[in-house]
């Protein structure tokens, strides 16, 4: 997992959100598709502790790539299917995931594990 960490102040913050306003504008103007992002920001650092463990961003990672049931999640990831709906469901509550129901023909409706962007940002506000 790649961390950037910033020392230049509210003012490198202002300058670094006018640039991808700048650079989001230019795509646009071509026709191009903006890329689903989401900043979560976290008012107690202990909470992005627990909401990023090293198991859940393994499913983030995983369902980045593909969309997946949370049983064949668990046989990807190696792990407990208990263990991986426990881990989906807290990712759900902190707003990264998201449970669409698909239709599975002769076994009812399954429910598939999406991320809710392709890209998220996470910050500890103090």
């Amino acid at each position: 997992m790649k961390t950037t960490v910033f020392q230049d102040g509210f003012e490198g913050h202002m300058q670094r959100s006018l640039e991808r306003a700048a650079k989001r504008e230019k795509g646009r103007e071509k026709g191009e598709r903006l890329e689903a992002e989401k900043i979560i920001t976290f008012a107690d650092p202990l909470d992005m502790i627990e909401c990023l463990t090293a198991q859940r961003v393994r499913i983030c990672q995983v369902i980045r790539n593909k969309r997946l049931n949370i049983s064949s999640l668990a046989e990807e990831l190696g792990r407990n299917r208990g263990s991986v709906s426990r881990d989906v469901n807290k990712l759900k509550g902190f707003g990264l995931l998201r449970l669409r129901e698909q239709v599975n023909p002769g076994h009812g409706v399954v429910q598939i594990v999406e991320p809710v962007a392709q890209r998220f940002e996470m910050r500890i506000a103090l």
